[in-house]
């Protein structure tokens, strides 16, 4: 199956996890938006690209899959990146409790990282303030990617939406996007 997935959601929610979950079972290459966000930087994620060049490197990454071709692209565009998702068959959202979602950056930022985000590593400050904006998703008033932001984008897609629990095992959130995309 040739589909065109976009899956957003909070950092943490398990949006790359889902997304690469799904691409290898569709056969269709995984895209991650932090790989077009972010420009290739020591420490990491401290320079955003131009939007610009955003959008031409995902075009690029899509444009090899030809105009039947298939791709899951993983992460958070929305406020800059809605020419890099037209043609999508399918939006999924992925909601996850907070205390959820910022364990699981804790793991996956000590795994990746190790010393570097402990006191007295290069990327201590970095990571709590990462920290810090990931626990604001919820507040109304965060004025960064938010759930209200999420929200109130979503409504205006002509696309199709569906929201999925987080916290439900990968393969079974797999099967509802495969039995979605079947319709």
């Amino acid at each position: 199956m040739a589909a065109r997935v976009y899956i957003t959601g909070a950092a943490g929610a398990g949006t790359s996890t889902l997304g690469r979950a799904l691409a290898d079972r569709l056969g269709v290459p995984f895209l991650d938006t932090d790989d077009f966000y972010w420009a290739p930087t020591e420490p990491p994620f401290t320079t955003k690209r131009p939007v610009a060049e955003r959008l031409a490197l995902i075009a690029a990454a899509q444009l090899g899959q030809g105009d039947h071709g298939g791709w899951v692209l993983a992460g958070s565009c929305d406020g800059w990146g809605d020419e890099a998702i037209e043609g999508t068959d399918l939006i999924v959202y992925i909601s996850t409790p907070a205390p959820v979602r910022l364990s699981r950056i804790r793991r996956r930022e000590a795994e990746r990282w190790g010393d570097r985000i402990k006191p007295g590593g290069d990327m201590e400050r970095q990571h709590a303030q990462f920290i810090k904006w990931a626990a604001g998703y919820e507040d109304p008033y965060f004025s960064g990617r938010s759930l209200a932001r999420h929200l109130a984008w979503l409504v205006g897609r002509d696309e199709p939406v569906i929201e999925l629990d987080g916290t439900t095992p990968v393969d079974e959130m797999v099967q509802e996007v495969l039995a979605r995309l079947a319709h």
